[in-house]
């Protein structure tokens, strides 16, 4: 490792940097060539150093290389070998001077003066906003909370590793607490919806901050920008119902009904805001009609199933995934199965998106189907028989499927031997059924 690094070094030191001219300026001037001394090389990348890091060991690096170096799992250092006691990287101002004095004492085109880089954010400099935030909150400082926002809002537009940085330090709950702070405030809706905002992309923010989100004022807050008319609040608000609704607590439901969360997630999906607010909406309709079955008939009387199965046609994967999940949980209710049945255009689908789509879709088609032809209804299974299902259910049991989801295909796959004399249609021949047996 040791050699490898010094021949590198060798190889830096003949390193140089040729001027990019335009067709017309190669020929009316030329500039020599550059060389980049060797002190300003990072040992990893062989370039001029943006922002000159020390690590433990004493040797400097460009932040971006040693970083990259061990994010991939190194824990030695690149040019000694030694192993690091600590990944800490002490910015080398003196280097950076130097390099940037350089750059402009060579006054060429092809060199830029490298800028002063930006302090990287630490755990630290979080957990003081996280105090400061907080206090502000006990306090009610609305204004000061919304000055502590603002600076949470410019970190994240610093990239993903400050990004990084702020979620995994405490931030999200104590938004969290602050959003439930002052959700009762409807003067403070900008400020609400910017928390949101922030902590769409610190999901998820652990249980303790849902909680915070699904307390009573809050859960109506979340509610009401649900049923808003901006977009992007909707779309938000729809990402933190379907957390709020994982909770599974009896209270979140009555709130639900109370606040028209059905008609608000329907109309958001009908809408067509944006894929994220679809899917979200379609998992928190899942999650209620699986937790409180009598709240599927309000769903079923705006529309959901032909709704559904819309979605299913031409959807893209994830949301047809979704869209086949909150048609099976549907079918848990009989009026849910009847509402179903009725749509000419659900059977011919759900045969087509076995084995097609992806495992959790082959599941929850092989469930509706299944929860159909349990009805009693004999014309049913002749329909599926026609539809070619035997040959798909079968392949389910063939491919390496989830033991979920073979179950219920041998289940089917039983239902459709009872009714063996209506499979001549289907079947070359009888003799084809021997292998019905295996997965019994």
């Amino acid at each position: 490792m040791g050699f490898s690094w010094r021949k590198r070094l060798r190889v830096a030191n003949e390193k140089k940097i040729t001027p990019v001219l335009s067709w017309s300026e190669s020929e009316s001037e030329s500039e020599t060539d550059i060389t980049i001394p060797p002190e300003f090389q990072c040992p990893i990348s062989i370039d001029l150093m943006k922002d000159p890091v020390i690590i433990s060991t004493g040797i400097t690096y460009d932040r971006e290389s040693i970083e990259t170096w061990i994010g991939s799992g190194n824990k030695t250092c690149p040019v000694t070998n030694t192993v690091l006691t600590t990944f800490d990287q002490t910015p080398n101002h003196t280097i950076r001077k130097l390099i940037q004095s350089w750059c402009v004492e060579a006054g060429s085109s092809s060199i830029q003066r490298i800028p002063t880089p930006r302090v990287p954010l630490m755990p630290r400099d979080v957990h003081e906003i996280c105090r400061k935030l907080s206090s502000a909150t006990r306090r009610g400082d609305y204004e000061k909370c919304g000055e502590f926002i603002g600076k949470i809002k410019k970190l994240g537009d610093e990239g993903e590793k400050t990004r990084k940085c702020v979620t995994e330090n405490g931030v999200g709950l104590t938004l969290c607490d602050c959003f439930e702070k002052f959700s009762g405030n409807e003067k403070l809706t900008f400020m609400l919806k910017e928390i949101l905002y922030l902590l769409t992309w610190m999901v998820p923010i652990g249980s303790d901050g849902i909680t915070k989100l699904a307390s009573t004022t809050s859960f109506r807050c979340v509610a009401g920008l649900l049923r808003s008319k901006d977009d992007t609040a909707r779309e938000n608000a729809a990402v933190f119902m379907k957390e709020i609704l994982s909770l599974d607590k009896m209270q979140v439901y009555a709130f639900a009904v109370e606040n028209r969360v059905v008609e608000a997630l329907m109309k958001l999906i009908r809408d067509s805001v944006s894929t994220r607010s679809t899917k979200s909406s379609l998992i928190a309709i899942y999650q209620m009609v699986l937790q409180k079955p009598e709240i599927a008939s309000e769903f079923l009387e705006i529309g959901l199933v032909n709704m559904t199965v819309e979605m299913i046609v031409d959807a893209e994967m994830n949301v047809c995934e979704n869209a086949l999940v909150v048609l099976d949980a549907i079918c848990e209710t009989e009026e849910g199965r009847e509402e179903v049945r009725k749509n000419v255009l659900v059977m011919p689908l759900l045969v087509e998106k076995i084995a097609k789509v992806s495992e959790l879709a082959t599941r929850s088609s092989v469930s509706v189907i299944l929860r159909l032809c349990k009805m009693g209804n004999a014309s049913v299974i002749e329909e599926v028989v026609h539809l070619g299902t035997f040959q798909k259910v079968l392949l389910v049991l063939q491919v390496g499927y989830g033991e979920e989801t073979k179950e219920k295909a041998t289940e089917l796959l039983k239902m459709i031997n009872s009714q063996m004399k209506l499979m001549s249609d289907c079947v070359d021949s009888l003799v084809e059924f021997k292998y019905i047996k295996k997965p019994f």
